[in-house]
């Protein structure tokens, strides 16, 4: 089977979503409303079936996956997935993979970077293209292997300053898509409440994201007792559809090709806000 090559198409703006629990009247809705791809959540399956799901539910949305867990998807098992995925939907799929966070890998969780790049490895030999995939990336190591050995790089739970400087690290012609949370409230407290919940747990008590939060130039104290005010506000865009939608343009001109926006609370009904954002964004529907 021939395998396209170039790197699906995103569009500036998309959607972050954990992957269980979607329907295909939320994929069309999404589709609809004019954002690009939809990256699913939670470490999907090797098996990648909720990403054809999704695939079948819709016809011009991009799936990504924002990540598949190098750890518990082995690569030979993603890379056929991909396969029979590219069958039958050539060219709108993205895999995204990624080491995730030591606290939930354990001992296995051992030299990360030589594990990923162990899995790119198998990747290659099982014909997946490097520009049909992204890394999850932080720091400056993984951001050049995103560069060396993949399409670019998904970073999660940055502010647009580390899009800035990931932007410089990786020059041009390398794909870099940040996720970033919203909520569409112009209640600053209530926005920051909703907020704080779902940065603080887990992020900040995952090392990789409070390492990075720290090279930013955030302190242990501001990070501390669910992150302080500045924290959440740098992380979490609040206020009406317009406020937010200029801080999320803010990474497209820090160097970001695409933003993936998480609406807020995970489990509320984010279609509400999705639709306040595309016009906002002037996404055509």
């Amino acid at each position: 089977m021939t395998v396209i090559e170039q790197t699906p198409e995103l569009g500036r703006i998309g959607v972050w979503r954990h992957a269980y629990g979607l329907t295909p009247d939320y994929l069309r809705a999404v589709e609809r409303l004019g954002y690009g791809t939809l990256w699913l959540g939670g470490s999907p399956p090797a098996d990648l079936r909720i990403a054809e799901e999704a695939l079948d539910a819709t016809s011009t949305l991009t799936i990504a996956t924002g990540i598949t867990n190098i750890w518990s998807a082995p690569a030979a098992e993603v890379a056929e997935s991909f396969h029979r995925i590219e069958a039958g939907h050539p060219g709108r799929f993205l895999l995204g993979v990624g080491a995730g966070h030591r606290e939930a890998n354990g001992s296995v969780y051992a030299k990360p970077y030589e594990a990923v790049v162990s899995y790119l490895d198998e990747l290659d030999t099982a014909g997946v293209p490097a520009s049909r995939r992204v890394l999850a990336a932080l720091g400056p190591k993984m951001l050049r292997l995103a560069a060396e050995r993949s399409a670019g790089a998904h970073p999660y739970l940055t502010p647009p300053e580390h899009t800035r400087e990931a932007r410089e690290l990786l020059g041009t012609g390398t794909l870099l898509a940040p996720e970033h949370k919203v909520v569409v409230s112009s209640d600053a407290a209530a926005a920051r409440t909703v907020g704080r919940a779902a940065v603080e747990n887990p992020y900040l008590h995952l090392s990789n994201y409070v390492a990075n939060l720290v090279r930013l130039g955030f302190t242990d104290e501001e990070l501390a007792d669910g992150g302080s005010d500045r924290v959440i506000d740098a992380l979490v865009a609040h206020g009406d559809a317009g406020s937010v939608a200029a801080r999320l343009t803010e990474h497209l001109d820090a160097g970001a090709d695409h933003v993936a926006v998480q609406v807020l609370p995970a489990d509320g009904d984010a279609l509400p806000a999705l639709t306040a954002l595309a016009a906002a964004l002037g996404l055509s529907s």
